[in-house]
């Protein structure tokens, strides 16, 4: 069984930056992608960012953070980041990493569904003070 844990998330002002790291503890049986998701009460979990694990590395993002947060990976280490700057308070959430194991359609290479994903972490709450 594959345990994600996500670390990195705090207390920081608005205009800060942090940055979160997912570890994966175990081996998935594949893994095509990872991606970044974050969720706040009574919303919808958002996507923020997705990186496949082989090639590229080739990335995607929300328009809603692209150029302030950047997603990487080290494959050695079974970890991706997300480096968040220019955080706002609009950017508190409760942030999960998760491991979408297998692409599940033909032509599609970045997936942004929460149904796309099929492992996860239990998040770590990054808080934007203003």
């Amino acid at each position: 069984q594959v345990r994600l844990v996500e670390t990195g998330g705090g207390l920081v002002q608005a205009g800060g930056s942090l940055k979160l790291t997912c570890f994966a503890s175990g081996r998935a049986s594949s893994t095509y992608a990872m991606g970044w998701f974050r969720q706040v009460p009574g919303k919808e979990r958002e996507f923020l960012a997705t990186i496949l694990w082989t090639g590229g590395p080739d990335t995607y993002y929300a328009d809603s953070v692209k150029d302030r947060f950047t997603i990487s990976r080290d494959n050695a280490k079974n970890t991706v980041y997300l480096q968040m700057n220019s955080l706002e308070p609009e950017d508190t959430a409760v942030y999960y990493c998760a491991i979408q194991r297998s692409r599940t359609e033909i032509g599609v290479y970045f997936y942004t569904r929460i149904s796309d994903y099929d492992i996860w972490g239990q998040g770590t709450q990054v808080t934007v003070s203003s």
